[in-house]
C-alpha cells in the first residue's frame, strides 16, 4: 500500500467503507465552505465601506493589486493545509482562504445583483455551477480515473490567462465572452483534476484540503459561470 508524504494510507488503498467516509467528510466540507463563503458575501455587502472600497479597486493596476494579493492568500492558504497535520491550521487555512474569496467576489456579486434580473441570474449561476461540480466529480469517483495528466495543460492554461488579464487590465481592453467561456473550461478541467487527486493522491486524513482544492475550482467556475450571465443582459 502506498502512503503520502505524510505517512497516511492513501484513499484508493483503504476499504470502501473508508473511502466513502472520506468522500463524506471531504465534501461536506465544501459544502460548509460554500455556507461559510455565503455568510461572509452577506456580510461584506452590508458594508458600504468594503463595497466602495472593493469597486474602487476594479480599475487599472489596483485590480492587479487585488488579484496579486489573493494569489498570494490562495498559495499560503493550501501550503498551510497540505503541509501540516495540525487541524487547526488547516481549518485556519480554509477559512481565510473562504475570506478572501468573499472578498473578491464583492464587485461581482454587488454588480450582478444591481442589474434588473440580478437575484434571478445569481440563482441560475449557482444552479449551473453546482450541478457541473457535482456531474464532473461523479464521472472521476465512480470512474476512479486518474486525471493527474491534467496538470501540465492545466499549469499553461491558467499562465496564458494571467497573462491575459494582466494585459486586459494595462492596455485597457475587455477579454469577452469567449475568454470566460476558456475559464470555464480551465476550471472544469481543474474540478477533474482535484477530484482525482482525492480519489488517488490525498491520504485519509486530508479532508481540509482535499476540500480547499475543491472549493476553489468551484469558487473559479462559479466566477465564470456569472460573468458569462451577466453577459447576457
Amino acid at each position: 500500500m502506498e502512503q503520502n508524504f505524510n505517512n497516511q494510507l492513501l484513499v484508493r488503498d483503504v476499504s470502501e467503507l473508508d473511502r466513502v467516509a472520506f468522500y463524506k467528510k471531504t465534501y461536506s466540507h465544501v459544502a460548509g465552505g460554500v455556507l461559510f463563503f455565503v455568510l461572509f458575501e452577506y456580510l461584506f455587502l452590508q458594508s458600504r465601506a468594503i463595497v466602495q472600497f472593493s469597486l474602487s479597486m476594479l480599475d487599472g493596476y489596483r485590480w492587479l493589486i487585488i488579484l496579486g494579493g489573493f494569489m498570494f492568500i490562495t498559495n499560503y492558504a493550501e501550503s498551510m493545509a497540505m503541509k501540516t497535520q495540525d487541524k487547526n491550521k488547516q481549518y485556519l487555512a480554509y477559512g481565510i482562504y473562504i475570506i478572501a474569496e468573499a472578498f473578491i467576489f464583492v464587485p461581482l456579486i454587488y454588480i450582478a445583483m444591481s442589474m434588473v434580473n440580478g437575484a434571478d441570474i445569481l440563482n441560475q449561476a449557482a444552479i449551473v455551477t453546482l450541478s457541473l461540480f457535482t456531474g464532473l466529480s461523479a464521472v472521476v469517483i465512480m470512474t476512479k480515473k486518474d486525471f493527474s495528466f491534467l496538470k501540465s495543460m492545466l499549469t499553461i492554461g491558467f499562465f496564458i490567462a494571467i497573462g491575459l488579464i494582466i494585459a486586459g487590465t494595462i492596455f485597457g481592453f475587455d477579454l469577452g465572452l469567449w475568454f470566460s467561456v476558456g475559464m470555464c473550461v480551465l476550471a472544469a478541467g481543474s474540478i477533474l483534476y482535484q477530484t482525482s487527486n482525492i480519489v488517488n493522491k490525498y491520504g485519509v486524513e486530508d479532508y481540509i484540503p482535499a476540500a480547499l482544492g475543491l472549493f476553489a475550482s468551484l469558487m473559479l467556475l462559479f466566477w465564470y459561470i456569472l460573468r458569462i450571465f451577466m453577459s447576457r443582459d
